[in-house]
């Protein structure tokens, strides 16, 4: 049974059952949902935990198997927590697993969770992974996106009691709040965190030196830190969507944070050159779903993909790549002619260049 982070709730007022399955790389939407079973499993008596992490090739999976099968003598329920952060049990856990999922279906003495980091389309095609999803609960939890980060802080705002103003001012709030947070959701719960602290909400009585909860632009640009943590695969997906303040902001991010200019050329590069490669495959009459499919694109990539490429000519593409092999030169500590010698302004020169093509695939890269 599959589960979105949203229908956890729910889901629990109507029953806990024996084994819940948790997937993903967002720290804090884990630890939420992890707290809320853990609550209702509280109240209907599971009273012990224990925790095992699963490292190294010589794991003893009978450890565990054994743990959910026994009890102290001063419990009747008990939390078995698995946690796997390579989201590879090996073949010994694969069996496990299978079993742990399979004798999860007629054990109300033993609440298992386990926890494993986000998962490949193959990974949850295993066996293993679909006996989990068969006899428990799975619950994927997917970053949230930056085109959806503004409505989750309105959300989380409102949890708490506080909105911002209505209309435009509410929404470039909302924006700015955003760009403050992206790829960082943990610093962003402590931001919305701070936020009730500095403008606490005036109570029923009205006592207290709150107020109607409403967060004026100015208030939160005051307050918010910018903590926001950027990787070069949003990179690579807000170039292709053409946002060039997105851009540039991730970049100078990157920078400050201490990325490799190796890894963001790298980055940069493969696009370009998957962009031509796919490119050369419609020119031979191939396509272009067949294209993306062979060079294993989809997602939100192959929809960018799909966006840009019909667009872009293999002139344009052509010049992107000597661009890129320009500049594979300057990271590398190169000199070129026309292009700057440090290699972050290089790489702002040529995300730009990428990113303009995206957004105006008429427009000529020189």
């Amino acid at each position: 049974m599959q589960l979105a982070v949203d229908q956890l709730q729910g889901h629990l007022q109507r029953g806990l059952r024996s084994l819940y399955t948790l997937h993903g790389d967002e720290p804090l939407l884990q630890q939420e949902a992890l707290d809320a079973i853990r609550a209702v499993a509280r109240t209907q008596g599971y009273t012990e935990r224990s925790v095992h992490t699963v490292a190294g090739a010589h794991f003893n999976w009978g450890e565990i198997l054994a743990a959910g099968s026994s009890l102290s003598l001063f419990a009747d329920r008990q939390i078995v927590e698995i946690r796997i952060p390579t989201g590879k049990p090996g073949k010994e856990g694969s069996v496990a697993l299978q079993r742990i999922a399979e004798l999860a279906q007629d054990n109300d003495t033993t609440l298992t969770l386990l926890m494993l980091p986000r998962l490949d389309k193959a990974t949850r095609a295993t066996a293993w992974f679909v006996a989990l999803e068969n006899n428990g609960v799975t619950l994927a939890l997917e970053t949230v996106e930056r085109a959806a980060l503004p409505q989750w802080l309105a959300r989380r705002l409102a949890l708490q009691g506080q909105r911002v103003a209505p209309g435009e001012e509410g929404q470039r709030t909302l924006q700015f709040f955003a760009d403050r947070v992206e790829g960082n959701l943990l610093a962003a719960h402590q931001e919305i965190q701070k936020l009730a602290l500095l403008f606490p909400v005036t109570d029923a009585n009205g006592s207290g030196n709150g107020n109607s909860g409403v967060l004026r632009q100015e208030q939160v640009e005051r307050a918010v830190g910018n903590v926001a943590r950027y990787d070069v695969f949003k990179l690579s997906e807000a170039v292709l969507a053409g946002q060039a303040l997105r851009v540039q902001r991730m970049l100078d991010g990157l920078q400050a944070e201490g990325e490799a200019e190796v890894l963001v050329h790298y980055t940069l590069a493969e696009d370009i050159r998957m962009l031509k490669r796919i490119k050369d495959a419609m020119g031979q009459g191939k396509p272009l779903p067949m294209a993306l499919s062979e060079q294993r694109i989809w997602g939100v990539r192959g929809q960018l993909f799909e966006r840009v490429l019909p667009r872009l000519s293999a002139a344009t593409l052509g010049a992107l790549l000597q661009a890129a092999h320009q500049v594979d030169g300057i990271v590398k500590g190169l000199k070129q002619p026309d292009w700057p010698a440090n290699g972050w302004q290089a790489l702002h020169q040529l995300a730009m260049q990428l990113c303009q093509a995206c957004a105006n695939p008429k427009s000529r890269v020189g």
